[in-house]
């Protein structure tokens, strides 16, 4: 077994890479699934010297399999949104302690301590469904903060703006999050000049509106809110970890967190710093389920290991992700 916490201990390049090799050993011995899928691909523990070598797992593996790599009982599933008649994601964890400690030590990383934040949600569409790991993640967060207005907002947009208006007005640190097609509501109904409010959009519109380019949509937003720069958080089902973007969709990872580029024709190879291709997510966290795994994103990273999302792939242009039937 490896120990959770020395994940989350993680301070160096190298450790890192040390502890995801190690993770990857762990889950090739103890991951049905992710064991099959490596087996196709002729990758053993003693072919992968680097992250580099790591065979990571297409994502719509959690449509269809049990992606679990741990021997004790499940305590909740996280489930993804989807159309009428989709298949949805399901992510079987184990410990949510590991989540807790992930989500609470990313956001401390990048925004200091959430008890000095009033926590405003806006995320309709994941209130009205169950099994949302961002209503699980927000929701602790509106109770650590402890701030009597935190709270969430379903369709009650005209309390959210009295609200928001006076927190802002008197100073508070006001934090507020919402998916990109109910902030566009919100905006299209007030108008505001927000000096002390960080506005951060989870992406997607859900089926309620056309999707909008990024720069398109912060265009917008800031505008609405009267914002220099609109926030983001990179996460979703199959992750236990969040990306997150002060501005000008410019995301970075915690430490025990990695995005690799992989070539759109050649999903084994790994691209260069600048070079545009599918999302590969390194995330220790999911020690108990598969810490690697082949998005269906497309993106770019940068020198300091930042990185950009810049669309998604159609179906049409997905290779290399049906590799397995099992």
């Amino acid at each position: 077994m490896i120990d959770t916490n020395s994940i989350f201990n993680i301070k160096t390049k190298e450790a890192f890479e040390k502890k995801t090799l190690e993770v990857f050993k762990f889950q090739f011995e103890n991951n049905r699934v992710y064991r099959s899928f490596c087996d196709l691909l002729y990758k053993t523990p003693s072919d992968v010297k680097t992250i580099e070598d790591i065979p990571f797992l297409p994502i719509q593996f959690f449509k269809t399999h049990e992606v679990i790599s741990s021997k004790s009982s499940i305590e909740t599933t996280f489930t993804s949104s989807g159309t009428t008649g989709s298949i949805t994601s399901k992510h079987n964890v184990t410990d949510l302690n590991v989540y807790n400690k992930s989500f609470a030590q990313g956001f401390r990383h990048f925004y200091g301590d959430i008890k000095e934040y009033t926590v405003l949600a806006l995320l309709p569409s994941y209130l009205e469904r169950e099994g949302s790991s961002l209503i699980y993640m927000v929701d602790a967060l509106i109770k650590q903060s402890n701030k009597p207005e935190s709270g969430f907002y379903l369709n009650n947009l005209s309390d959210l703006k009295e609200t928001l208006v006076k927190l802002d007005s008197k100073g508070e640190k006001v934090l507020l999050i919402g998916v990109s097609f109910a902030l566009l509501d919100l905006v299209e109904t007030y108008q505001f000049n927000l000096k002390n409010t960080i506005v951060m959009e989870t992406g997607g519109m859900k089926g309620r509106r056309k999707e909008l380019i990024r720069a398109e949509l912060h265009a917008i937003l800031k505008s609405g809110f009267g914002v220099n720069t609109i926030h983001s958080e990179y996460g979703m089902t199959e992750l236990l970890s969040q990306g997150y973007s002060k501005g000008y969709g410019i995301f970075e990872c915690p430490q025990w967190m990695r995005i690799l580029i992989r070539d759109t024709e050649d999903p084994l190879s790994i691209q260069k710093e600048g070079k545009t291709g599918g999302v590969n997510v390194i995330d220790l966290a999911n020690i108990n389920s598969c810490s690697f795994i082949a998005t269906q994103d497309l993106g770019r990273i940068y020198t300091n290991n930042s990185f950009e999302i810049i669309g998604r792939f159609d179906n049409s242009d997905i290779r290399g992700c049906n590799l397995m039937v099992l």
